[in-house]
This record gives C-alpha cells, structure tokens and sequence, in this order.
C-alpha cells in the first residue's frame, strides 16, 4: 500500500483525476458565467454604437482564455499519473 493510500484512503491516481476533472469543470463554468454577462452588456453596448463590434469581440473572448488554461493544468495533472 502506497503512503498516499494510507494518509487519505484514495489511490493517488484517483485523486489526480479527481483535480483534473475539477479544473476543467470549474474553469468551463466560471467561463460560462462571464460569457453570459459579457455578452448581455455586449448586445447593449452594440445597440447602441455598432462600431464597436471589435471591443465587444475581444472582450467576450477573453474568458475562453481561463478554460484554455483549465485544460493546460488538467493535462499536466494527467501526466502525473503515469510518472
């Protein structure tokens, strides 16, 4: 029995998993939650001056930066599962 097993009672693996999965969930859904409120205010903003189309582009894909991220992390987790 490895020592992570005896200290936590999970597999290390799993628990890996378990934080690779989490990163991604949380980041997509944290992402979500901005996008939703980005683009209520882009479509208000674009209403009203449609010449700043580009700033609301921009600015609406920013938060996918934060699930590209997620997803970088969650991969670097995954391979601490084979070392």
């Amino acid at each position: 029995m490895a020592a992570e097993e005896i200290i936590t009672g999970f597999p290390a693996e799993g628990i890996i998993a378990l934080s690779a999965g989490l990163a991604i969930g949380i980041g997509a859904l944290a992402t979500g939650m901005a996008q939703a409120s980005i683009g209520s205010s882009g479509m208000g903003v674009l209403a009203e001056k449609p010449e700043e189309f580009t700033k609301v582009l921009i600015c609406l894909a920013l938060p996918e930066t934060l699930v590209i991220l997620a997803f970088v992390i969650a991969f670097l987790l995954i391979g601490q599962i084979g070392a």
